[in-house]
């Protein structure tokens, strides 16, 4: 019954109902998603939650513009990321055409960001040439970045237990879960048992050569095994590929606020709508 008159879309066996928010910002709870999510859920349901706002409303926020370059992140901007995978390996690894577009185009502000990275993560992270560590560039204000968020499966477990109902709540990120010989990794300094973490650039070198499974479940309320939780995160992840107010990258910034990558407001953010979680429901 409610289901006819809730938006959703279908995909595949599943129906996908967006919660839209305004901008969760920084030390903001998170009621705009759980109080949505605790009237439209039923027992069973799936909460796939991007890792984005759950690191804002944590408050986990750099700003870059107060580090200063050093000579190796220097030289991993410009000649590393910029040409060496802009230009050749890239290329010959066949990566993403849109991610060597971009790597061609660095900007100034870039060295600042290989700096975050070295400082906060070391070297395996700053030497992948793009979404070092999960950091996210593209939602966060002004010269602020955003880290992975801290202890998702913590909070995962927090959220459905305010829910109150018999739910499955994850945390993902849209950075990629790869699969060798039947084991799963990602890049990514986290994510849920089972896929092996904190590869940096080493695992996303050995990505290209891999099968690329998706987003990348970072927590979850239950355990859950890895194909499922790739499974539900990936249909999470259609929906959001749907939008026109996704910002994939930093460089969509413009494209969907019509400000640039560094003039990003909360004001301007504050004003499209954002889909930070959806609700995933497995048709009968």
């Amino acid at each position: 019954m409610m289901d006819e008159n809730i938006k959703h879309v279908i995909n595949g066996d599943y129906m996908v109902i967006p919660i839209e928010t305004g901008y969760i910002k920084p030390n903001e709870d998170l009621s705009s998603i759980i109080t949505p999510a605790r009237e439209l859920m039923k027992d069973g349901d799936y909460l796939v939650i991007a890792e984005t706002p759950i690191s804002i409303s944590q408050g986990r926020l750099i700003d870059e513009a107060e580090y200063t370059p050093s000579l190796t992140a220097k030289f991993l901007t410009t000649v590393w990321s910029k040409y060496l995978w802009g230009y050749v390996f890239g290329p010959l690894l066949k990566i993403k055409k849109r991610t060597i577009k971009n790597l061609r185009r660095l900007p100034e502000e870039t060295k600042a960001h290989k700096e975050v990275v070295l400082q906060l993560y070391g070297l395996k992270h700053a030497l992948k040439p793009a979404s070092e560590a999960g950091i996210d560039l593209s939602n966060a204000p002004g010269t602020c970045v955003s880290l992975l968020p801290e202890d998702p499966e913590k909070v995962a477990l927090e959220i459905k237990e305010e829910i109150g109902k018999d739910v499955c709540v994850m945390i993902i990120d849209t950075d990629a879960t790869y699969m060798k010989n039947g084991k799963y990794f990602t890049g990514l300094p986290i994510a849920i048992e089972g896929i092996e973490s904190d590869k940096g650039f080493f695992g996303y070198v050995k990505g290209q050569l891999s099968e690329n499974m998706g987003s990348t479940p970072l927590g979850c309320s239950e355990k859950i095994s890895v194909e499922n939780g790739l499974k539900i995160a990936n249909i999470a992840e259609d929906y959001q590929k749907s939008l026109s107010t996704e910002m994939k990258t930093i460089h969509s910034v413009k494209e969907v606020l019509g400000t640039s990558e560094t003039g990003v407001t909360i004001e301007a953010l504050d004003n499209i709508t954002h889909t930070p979680a959806v609700i995933i429901r497995k048709i009968n």
